[in-house]
């Protein structure tokens, strides 16, 4: 009964949808697409062996850690969660008794609090607090780490003196001695507790000398002219291709970002042009970053895209627009990949939108223009009447059965079901038949099921082809290459998992 049920739901879907697709402006539509993701914007979780070779790795930008006092036997904490003194009165540790590091070299770090202040000493006492905007010299610290013991330390000050804990209200920079025993007022134990693997921390881990050539060889074999070939030959139409905004500030873009980029993405022009296949161009990380997110290129995993911000990533999507509007390969701009409410305001989006579809119309009338729908709480129809003030635009929508406790004890059979179901219904909401096409912008075959058998991932994957290819301007897979199995769609179809 519920397969008839599912079968009749798909069937309305369908017909809903080829009216819709009767209206689309290219017979391109729908793609089929796959996200060449953690090519031009790092994921370290995607190719773990990238982070191999950086010294210190567990302490790139924006690794949190908190520090306990071993004689006191207290965490140091920013007081109020920052703009005063450091203290080191707290037993358990929470968001003050946490910090993110901003790596100035493989030993040498500033310390960012909870209200985004740095740590830093002040006065001829060296007393320490949080009180800097931004880092100085007195916000420098060297971490030095215990042979053995990694996670013991000292932190020296930029006068050449240790930092100790005298008492719960009292932290200065002014200790002489040396020594690891417990009693040491000077000796911190640190805990780890997040860390960050995006294009930031890569480059800035393997500093400028290194840098560049670990990721000059990472663009030229991580995706190559042989996988459009594979792509187009296993009916893929397009690909989705995450950039970062320095890519507009090529062959030499603010440090640690490296130069060499921007010819990557010229080759995958010329590559998709060569077998047939359109290139969606996605500015995924952004200046100020909208989601903290590591594929965002957050320095510490802070969210602070804004209203200032506006005018520098509608930049980039100029510079992208005017590079390839005539390229017949491109099918379409992406304004900005997964936006966070409420951190991203509705506002403020619209008129980065508004902005951003005017720069791409400068320079190409018919070039799609895709608008992120924001994550977190947010109505996932906000966009649908502003959108409809534009030509050629789409609604991207991100489809996971993942990254939430709903889907945790779900069985294979009730993930399949809310494919048909709650996914159907939410792709539905957004396919309208006259206003922007809808795009699942990002899926995946894996979900949160343990021991699943090859015949659950192939129903899981082919319920979601068969539901998001209702998506009147595609779907894209996330992704085509990546170190776990289920996320590589150059791996499901190699193994049968996956026929387009």
């Amino acid at each position: 009964m519920a397969h008839h049920f599912h079968l009749a739901i798909h069937l309305v879907l369908c017909l809903s949808c080829v009216v819709t697709l009767s209206l689309a402006q290219s017979s391109n539509l729908p793609f089929k697409a796959v996200n060449l993701g953690c090519w031009l914007v790092t994921e370290g979780w995607m190719k773990p062996s990238l982070f191999q070779g950086i010294p210190n790795k567990d302490l790139l930008d924006g690794t949190q850690v908190q520090l306990m006092s071993t004689m006191l036997q207290t965490y140091l904490s920013a007081e109020s969660g920052g703009g005063t003194i450091v203290v080191a009165n707290r037993t358990i540790p929470s968001g003050w008794e946490t910090f993110r590091l901003w790596r100035v070299d493989e030993t040498t770090f500033n310390f960012r609090v909870f209200n985004k202040q740095f740590v830093g000493s002040e006065g001829y006492q060296n007393i320490i607090v949080a009180a800097a905007t931004a880092p100085g010299n007195s916000e420098t610290f060297q971490i030095i780490r215990k042979e053995g013991d990694p996670n013991r330390i000292h932190i020296k000050a930029s006068n050449g003196k240790f930092l100790q804990a005298q008492s719960n209200t009292l932290i200065t920079a002014d200790y002489e001695g040396s020594g690891w025993e417990d009693s040491n007022p000077s000796v911190f134990e640190m805990t780890i507790v997040n860390t960050i693997q995006g294009e930031y921390q890569i480059t800035n881990g393997y500093g400028p000398e290194k840098a560049p050539q670990v990721m000059q060889d990472h663009w030229n074999t991580y995706i190559t002219e042989e996988d459009f070939r594979f792509m187009s030959s296993n009916g893929l139409t397009a690909v989705r291709i995450p950039v970062g905004w320095w890519i507009a500030l090529d062959p030499t873009p603010p440090k640690p970002f490296v130069g060499g980029s921007l010819k990557a993405l010229d080759n995958a022009f010329t590559w998709a042009q060569k077998y047939g296949m359109k290139v969606i161009v996605d500015l995924h990380a952004v200046q100020g970053s909208q989601n903290g997110n590591e594929n965002s290129g957050t320095r510490d995993g802070y969210q602070e895209w804004g209203a200032s911000d506006i005018n520098d990533t509608v930049a980039v999507i100029d510079f992208l627009a005017k590079r390839y509007a005539n390229n017949p390969s491109l099918a379409a701009l992406e304004l900005m990949n997964e936006p966070l409410a409420p951190g991203v305001t509705l506002d403020n989006l619209k008129n980065y939108y508004e902005s951003g579809y005017c720069a791409v119309r400068k320079y190409t009338p018919s070039a799609y223009v895709i608008l992120s729908n924001r994550l977190g709480n947010a109505d996932p129809t906000e966009l649908l009447s502003f959108a409809g003030n534009f030509n050629y635009v789409v609604i991207d929508v991100h489809f996971y059965n993942l990254y939430s406790d709903e889907f945790s004890n779900m069985t294979v059979q009730q993930n399949i079901d809310y494919i048909f179901n709650q996914r159907a219904s939410a792709l539905n909401t957004v396919t309208t038949s006259n206003g922007p096409l809808s795009f699942v912008g990002e899926w995946t075959a894996e979900f949160a099921i343990s021991g699943a058998s090859m015949q659950d991932y192939q129903n899981f994957a082919k319920a979601q082809m068969d539901v998001y290819g209702c998506a009147t301007f595609g779907w894209a897979y996330w992704a085509y290459n990546c170190y776990y199995e289920h996320w590589s769609l150059k791996w499901m179809i190699e193994n049968n998992y996956i026929k387009l």
